[in-house]
């Protein structure tokens, strides 16, 4: 999971102070309890700034390389075989934007989207597994597929990630909406990353103090009490109290 930000400097101040998050660029570097003054933290161009939670991963921040890229938060499902898995995405009517590709040590990327276009990435682990928490104050809760087709959706990724969304032991994080329950008809179809807080209400007001922008108040959810916002650059997120 990670955010792709004009300004990486900008959100390590805005989700370090939101959700207490610590950070360590691509080489190792503390730059959590550091003003940089701007300068981009990032290690090289585009290399990940690598965010924590009591010294465990939960996100990263990157530069954006191409100012015509969006500012989002972009979902990963883990793959032990992300080329295989661009194979079955083809198969089942996806497309694979950018082909598997090695993110140094750290792992193999790919970019992807579904039938419908809604994007997501993939992740093959190397020496970074993933999250180190989730289900936490401050961390990843859910992920939301806001589509069209919700039936087609689960053909399409019950096809792709069967055991995990709906074996026999399936504890799933991950669900689908139709677009139109939370934003309006003429939205296309998207992710929505979660991130779990104690206080919706009080963490909204931390979002608006940091600059960022309420875009759907508080409402209900099967899983939770749900508010969309964004940070100060744009990239969309939601804030979850169980």
């Amino acid at each position: 999971m990670e955010a792709q930000l004009s300004d990486v400097e900008a959100g390590r101040r805005f989700y370090g102070e939101l959700f207490g998050w610590t950070f360590e660029d691509a080489a190792g570097e503390d730059t959590g309890g550091e003003d940089t003054g701007g300068e981009d933290t990032a290690g090289e161009p585009g290399g990940p700034l690598c965010a924590y939670v009591d010294g465990e991963p939960v996100a990263a921040l990157v530069r954006k390389t191409d100012g015509r890229m969006p500012t989002v938060w972009s979902v990963y499902f883990h793959t032990p075989d992300a080329r295989a898995l661009a194979e079955r995405i083809r198969a089942g009517g996806g497309q694979v934007l950018t082909p598997p590709y090695p993110v140094g040590e750290l792992g193999t990327s790919a970019l992807a989207a579904d039938p419908e276009g809604a994007v997501f990435a993939l992740w093959q682990p190397g020496s970074r597994p993933g999250f180190g928490r989730r289900h936490e104050p401050g961390t990843f809760a859910w992920a939301e597929l806001y589509t069209r087709d919700t039936e087609a959706a689960n053909a399409f990724y019950g096809a792709l990630f069967h055991d995990a969304l709906f074996g026999p032991d399936a504890d799933p994080d991950f669900g689908r909406a139709p677009v139109s329950d939370v934003f309006p008809a003429e939205m296309p179809p998207h992710f929505l990353v979660h991130f779990l807080v104690r206080d919706v209400e009080a963490a909204l007001g931390a979002v608006a103090r940091l600059g960022g922008r309420v875009r759907v108040p508080p409402f209900e959810t099967s899983y939770g009490r749900a508010a969309v916002v964004s940070d100060g650059q744009g990239a969309s997120f939601a804030l979850l109290q169980r």
